[in-house]
């Protein structure tokens, strides 16, 4: 895992299309209930928002959701990804997921539950 920035780095610097996805990620977690909410933004700007699905025969994770989410609405490359949660790492199939539609480079933030973004790691 790249870990590009260290907690406490991240909140003034953020550029606003990332605060945007964190700031979408951050009210779906609110807004479902859910212990994950995740954002991707994808070649052309648009954004999928999806929380932690937990289903007695479909787990997966807000992060993993909101990609599938993209691929099915015709996304082919991803620019960034957030997740908020209060993990405090991304997980490598989370990783894996970003990875497979926007390459090793793709910055995934992870934000705690107040939004503050904590790290911000590569997919690869």
């Amino acid at each position: 895992m790249t870990q590009s920035t260290g907690p406490g780095q991240e909140g003034a610097a953020l550029d606003p299309e990332d605060r945007k996805i964190v700031t979408l990620a951050r009210s779906a977690r609110a807004r479902n209930g859910v212990p994950e909410g995740a954002a991707v933004r994808d070649e052309t700007g648009r954004t999928y928002v999806a929380g932690t699905v937990a289903l007695d025969s479909l787990r997966l994770s807000a992060l993993r959701t909101a990609v599938a989410m993209a691929v099915a609405s015709g996304a082919t490359s991803l620019e960034a990804a957030a997740v908020v949660s209060a993990s405090e790492a991304v997980s490598d199939e989370d990783r894996a997921a970003v990875r497979d539609l926007g390459g090793a480079a793709t910055p995934v933030l992870l934000a705690g539950p107040d939004g503050t973004v904590r790290v911000t790691v590569s997919a690869g």
